[in-house]
């Protein structure tokens, strides 16, 4: 006869029970040709599961030496043992062990999947295989749906999907009646007639007497070998299938594994929902808490900016609380005209203020009139909605003219057009030239009647001084506001020959909102944070509780082919898509609660910017790397002996 498929030479396996050893296997030795059907028999405890185990490669002996086709499995690691079950082997088992959510095409499929077969192909190939066994009526039924005997032909069938050169059957008939035993043997017999080596453990002498071939088994030893009745078999397998190792192979099995998540998580509707539940309130936290931060943020800035842009006030005094400084009477209109020239300066204005009564007609009511320069509008950003801001020629002019803001159009003058109107204040008549917008802000209700009026009038026809309160500049585009403070700074002391005065730079008030801003919100978006570790320790701890429910899938797809890889990536792409969908859920959330936010308030604006919503997503991507890892290695680490005994 022809060189053995299999030889076994002194093969032991040895398990250690506490400080026990246990010998199940003792000085087997054994050779099984290409084409035999080999029937592996004897009485419970005797060993035989074991030795089949070893003979598929899902179990390594503790000595002896063990060659398939020439090759040593004993040298082989994780890896090549996978690799050898999918091109050489295929298991029936006695209660199947078909993935339940999975129908009868699919779960024949699924040693291909792990071959790297492009769909097309291994669909095909699972629907031929079942049509051929007489399950073309049942392919897109699930296994809870099948009798036990059409169970078996979906697990003979995939046995078959990568050629099964090699049929491994563990009591293939000891859950079916007669009638189903019956044509279960008689499709084996059909194998063994096509040059598949079947190899089957049994403790039924009807279907041991289906073999060539009869090795009875005793305490772990070989006690009785009927020898060889096989001939040449019709057909020769090849020593080594192709495998498809490719980059497109790798992205189908990555593919495959992303849809073989999808189904487990579908099929666990509930506990996948309480899983993401965590990461949903942590990512919607954290989207939100950012948004309402930078929200916040930019309404300050916006208020600020209101009050000028790029602003350097001027004030008399040492400062803030100075009770000298109502004596400083420095800040005059010289010092606006030599402003006025520098060149890093973009404009200048002069600030008298004086708060009373204004009148027109029979109403009366409390202002405060600003005497400005025709630049203050600019400085400030104001927005004319009637009429004009006053020029130049009025200043010089020491016109009467005024600009109101619209709450004192309104209340003076109600549906009056109020351009051209005369009010009066302390005995002196203004006329209205022009209405600015309100200034609503932070530091601004916009409900105060307001009046701006050229400085010159101010000061000659109300103050009657030759000082200004303050004065305000605006810095040049590009001119950095501390260096142009500076160049202030130096200037005025030079001409005051003391520095008599202060400065306060909107850009410094900018500058520490923007830095309180933003250590609120990294405060807060810290304690969220809390929220999504949580959410991950969740999943973890839920993945974990997963691999234990699924050991058996685990043992299963290992023996047939799955690499302790494919069994990490499946188990971690799990947890990551958990986490992401988790993330892509509470991102709709937080949008959902920017919307009602809306509804409440319009003071602040919820600023959702693609930057957070993408790092939401990477971070809870990470999340589901973090705290699926652990689970994921422990699936990969299984013992698929172990596992396949899980019931």
């Amino acid at each position: 006869m022809n060189t053995p498929l299999i030889e076994l030479r002194n093969i032991e396996r040895r398990f250690c029970c506490s400080e026990l050893e246990l010998t199940v296997l003792a000085d087997i030795n054994l050779e099984i040709h290409q084409g035999e059907m080999v029937a592996i028999v004897g009485s419970s405890g005797s060993g035989k599961s074991t030795l089949l185990n070893i003979l598929g490669a899902l179990d390594k002996p503790s000595r002896g030496e063990y060659t398939l086709r020439g090759r040593n499995i004993m040298a082989m690691d994780a890896s090549s043992l996978a690799r050898l079950r999918r091109a050489h082997c295929g298991f029936i088992f006695q209660r199947y062990h078909l993935l339940p959510h999975l129908d009868a095409r699919a779960n024949v499929e699924i040693p291909a999947i792990y071959r790297g077969i492009k769909a097309g192909a291994r669909k095909e190939r699972a629907g031929e295989l079942l049509c051929q066994l007489g399950l073309a009526d049942r392919l897109s039924h699930t296994p809870g749906q099948l009798s036990g005997g059409q169970q078996q032909r979906v697990s003979i069938a995939r046995a078959l999907i990568n050629g099964g050169e090699i049929i491994l059957a563990d009591e293939p008939t000891g859950a079916l009646d007669s009638q189903s035993s019956l044509e279960v043997m008689e499709i084996l017999t059909q194998l063994k007639g096509l040059g598949h080596t079947v190899i089957l453990v049994t403790h039924d002498p009807e279907v041991a007497a289906y073999a060539d071939r009869i090795v009875e088994l005793k305490d772990g030893r070989i006690v009785r070998d009927s020898g060889s009745k096989a001939s040449d078999p019709p057909q020769d397998f090849p020593q080594e299938r192709a495998e498809h190792n490719t980059l497109s192979a790798w992205w189908w099995r990555l593919y495959e594994a992303f849809t073989m998540a999808l189904h487990t998580m579908a099929s666990h509707r509930l506990r996948t929902g309480l899983t993401m539940l965590g990461i949903i309130i942590g990512i919607a936290a954290v989207v939100t808490v950012v948004a309402l931060g930078k929200g916040a943020q930019q309404q300050v800035i916006d208020d600020i900016k209101s009050m000028g842009t790029n602003t350097i006030e001027i004030f008399p005094g040492k400062d803030w609380g100075d009770e000298r400084a109502h004596l400083i009477k420095t800040l005059n209109e010289q010092d606006f005209r030599v402003l006025e020239q520098q060149p890093y300066l973009d404009s200048v204005s002069p600030v008298s203020e004086d708060n009373g009564l204004i009148r027109y007609g029979n109403k009366e009511r409390r202002i405060r009139l600003v005497g400005v320069a025709a630049g203050y509008s600019r400085v400030k950003g104001m927005k004319v909605v009637r009429g004009r801001f006053f020029a130049g020629r009025e200043i010089r002019q020491r016109a009467s003219v005024v600009v109101i803001n619209e709450r004192t159009a309104q209340k003076l003058f109600g549906n009056e057009d109020p351009l051209g109107r005369v009010m009066v204040f302390r005995q002196v008549p203004l006329q209205v030239i022009g209405v600015v917008q309100d200034e609503k802000s932070f530091f601004s209700d916009g409900k105060s009647l307001m009046g701006w009026l050229p400085y010159s009038a101010m000061m000659s026809r109300m103050r009657r001084t030759g000082s200004f309160e303050r004065m305000i500049v605006r810095v040049k585009e590009g001119v950095a506001p501390s260096l142009a403070e500076e160049g202030l700074v130096e200037l005025l002391s030079r001409r005051h020959g003391t520095k008599d005065f202060f400065t306060f730079s909107s850009d410094k008030i900018l500058n520490s909102v923007q830095k309180t801003t933003r250590t609120m919100t990294l405060l807060v978006s810290s304690i969220a944070v809390i929220s999504l570790v949580v959410g991950g320790i969740g999943v973890m701890n839920i993945m974990l509780v997963s691999v234990v429910e699924r050991t058996k899938e685990i043992g299963i797809r290992v023996a047939v082919g799955a690499r302790q890889s494919d069994i990490l990536q499946q188990f971690l792409l799990e947890a990551v898509m958990v986490t992401v969908i988790g993330g892509g859920f509470g991102v709709g959330l937080s949008l959902l609660i920017g919307c009602i936010f809306s509804l409440f308030t319009q003071s602040i604006t919820m600023q959702f910017s693609p930057g957070s919503i993408v790092a939401a997503f990477v971070c809870s991507s990470l999340i589901g790397i973090l705290f699926g890892f652990l689970p994921a290695r422990n699936a990969a680490r299984l013992d698929p002996v172990i596992a396949l005994e899980r019931e």
